[in-house]
C-alpha cells in the first residue's frame, strides 16, 4: 500500500508552441492536484507568459527555466512560434536541439521518475535512459492524424521511416483499408529546404496543409 501511495517527480518538455505548452500546463495541474511534483521545463520567456497558477498547485508544479542558446537567423528573444514567422519556425527547432546537454544535467541532478515530451525532442529518451529514467511522448494531436504519421520505426513493426516529401503524397502503407488521404504536392513543398534531416522532416510534416 505504501508503495501504491508513493508520490512521483513528473517531468514534462513541451514543444517551444503555446498551443503545445498550454496542454502539457493543463495536464500537469491534474498531475499536482494528485500530489505529486511536476517539474514544467521551457525557456524563461515561455514561462513567463504561461498562465498564473492557482494558489494550492504552487507547492507542487515548478517551473524550471532553460535558456535557450541563440542560433544563426534567429530573432533576438524568440522563444516560441509565436514569436516568429512560418519560414523561421525550422531555426526555433535547431535552437530547442541545444537544449540536450542543459536538460541532462537537469535529469541527473533533479532524478524525477518519469519524463514526458513533445513531438521535436526526439532526443530526450536518449538521454534519459542514461540515468534510467523512463519517457513518453505526449502528443496534442487527433489519433488520426498520427495514424497518417506512422508507427515509430522498428517498434515491434516491418515499417521504415518515411525519409523523402514524395513519401508523404501517397497513402500510409501501414493503412490496410482502401482510403485516399495523402499531402498534395503543392502543401509539402516547404519540406524540400528544411534543415536538420529526417528529424526535421517529421517536424515539418506537422505544418504541411
Amino acid at each position: 500500500m505504501a508503495e501504491t501511495n508513493k508520490k512521483l517527480h513528473i517531468a514534462v518538455f513541451p514543444w517551444l508552441a503555446f498551443g503545445h505548452m498550454i496542454p502539457y500546463l493543463e495536464l500537469s495541474k491534474l498531475v499536482a492536484q494528485k500530489g505529486h511534483t511536476v517539474s514544467f521545463i521551457s525557456t524563461p520567456r515561455n514561462i513567463d507568459r504561461l498562465p498564473k497558477l492557482p494558489p494550492n498547485l504552487v507547492q507542487f508544479l515548478k517551473f524550471v527555466k532553460l535558456p535557450l542558446p541563440r542560433v544563426e537567423n534567429l530573432p533576438e528573444n524568440a522563444e516560441a512560434t509565436i514569436d516568429v514567422p512560418y519560414e523561421q519556425a525550422k531555426y526555433l527547432k535547431i535552437a530547442q536541439d541545444g537544449l540536450e546537454e542543459p536538460m541532462a544535467k537537469f535529469l541527473e541532478g533533479s532524478a524525477p521518475d518519469f519524463i514526458l515530451f513533445g513531438f521535436t525532442s526526439y532526443w530526450i529518451p536518449s538521454i534519459a535512459s542514461k540515468f534510467n529514467i523512463p519517457t513518453a511522448h505526449f502528443g496534442i494531436f487527433i489519433a488520426a492524424f498520427l495514424v497518417f504519421t506512422g508507427p515509430v520505426p522498428g517498434l515491434n513493426n516491418d515499417y521504415g521511416g518515411r525519409m523523402t516529401l514524395e513519401e508523404y503524397t501517397v497513402p500510409p502503407k501501414w493503412v490496410p483499408f482502401k482510403q485516399g488521404r495523402s499531402y498534395s504536392p503543392e502543401g509539402c513543398n516547404n519540406l524540400g529546404s528544411i534543415p536538420g534531416g529526417s528529424n526535421s522532416v517529421f517536424f515539418f510534416i506537422f505544418h504541411c496543409v
